[in-house]
C-alpha cells in the first residue's frame, strides 16, 4: 500500500485521521509559517500548507504527503496561536458575540500530482464575559491554538453556532481531504 504522511504534528489532525482507522505516518514541517499580509486569508491558508507538504515530501517522494494550516479571521485581522495569555484574553475578547471566519488550507501532494484547497467556515461566539474568557483561558487550551480557542475542547462552550465544516475548524477538512485523496489515486480501505 502507498505511504501516506501527515505533515503536522498537531494532535487534532492526528486524531482526526485515525478516527479513519487510515494507516499513516507523521512527519513534522518545520517551515517559515510566515506570510505576505497582503494576501488574502485563502491564499495565506493554501500557501502554508502547500510549503509544509513540499518539505516533507522533498524527503518522501513515492508518499502521498498531506499539509494543512489554519487560520481565524475577524475584522480582516488574521489570529494565529496567541504569544501568552494576555494575548488569548484579548483576541477572545475581540471574538466575543460575533462571528469570525476559519480557514483551513489543505495540501496534498504525490509522486506525480497534486492539489490545494482551502474550506471556509464561519463561527459565531456567544457574549463572553471577562469570568467566562478568564476561566477558559486558565485551562491553558487556547495557548497552541489559532484563534486562542479549540472547538474540539472546552472552547465549544464559547460557540453560539458555525456555519461550514466543524472538522476544518478543528484543523483538517476531513470529507473535502478524503475525496482529494481518492481523486488522486490513493487507495482508501473503504
Amino acid at each position: 500500500m502507498q505511504t501516506l504522511i501527515l505533515a503536522s504534528s498537531s494532535p487534532r489532525r492526528k486524531e482526526l485521521l485515525e478516527s479513519l482507522k487510515l494507516n499513516f505516518e507523521i512527519a513534522s514541517s518545520d517551515v517559515d509559517e510566515s506570510y505576505n499580509p497582503e494576501n488574502t486569508p485563502e491564499e495565506i491558508v493554501m500557501d502554508l500548507a502547500e510549503r509544509k507538504a513540499k518539505h516533507v515530501s522533498q524527503a518522501n517522494p513515492h508518499a502521498f504527503v498531506i499539509g494543512s494550516d489554519t487560520i481565524v479571521v475577524a475584522d480582516g485581522q488574521v489570529l494565529g496561536k496567541p504569544g501568552n495569555s494576555d494575548e488569548a484574553v484579548e483576541m477572545l475578547k475581540l471574538l466575543s458575540g460575533r462571528t469570525h471566519t476559519v480557514y483551513t488550507g489543505v495540501s496534498i501532494i504525490e509522486p506525480t500530482k497534486s492539489t490545494t484547497f482551502y474550506e471556509k467556515t464561519d463561527v459565531e461566539f456567544w457574549n463572553l464575559s471577562d469570568d467566562d474568557i478568564k476561566s477558559y483561558v486558565s485551562t491553558g487550551e487556547p495557548l497552541d491554538k489559532a484563534g486562542s480557542y479549540g472547538i474540539q475542547g472546552f472552547g465549544r462552550l464559547l460557540v453560539k453556532k458555525i456555519n461550514g465544516d466543524y472538522y476544518s475548524v478543528v484543523g483538517l477538512p476531513l470529507s473535502r481531504t478524503i475525496r482529494e485523496l481518492k481523486e488522486l489515486g490513493y487507495p482508501l480501505p473503504f
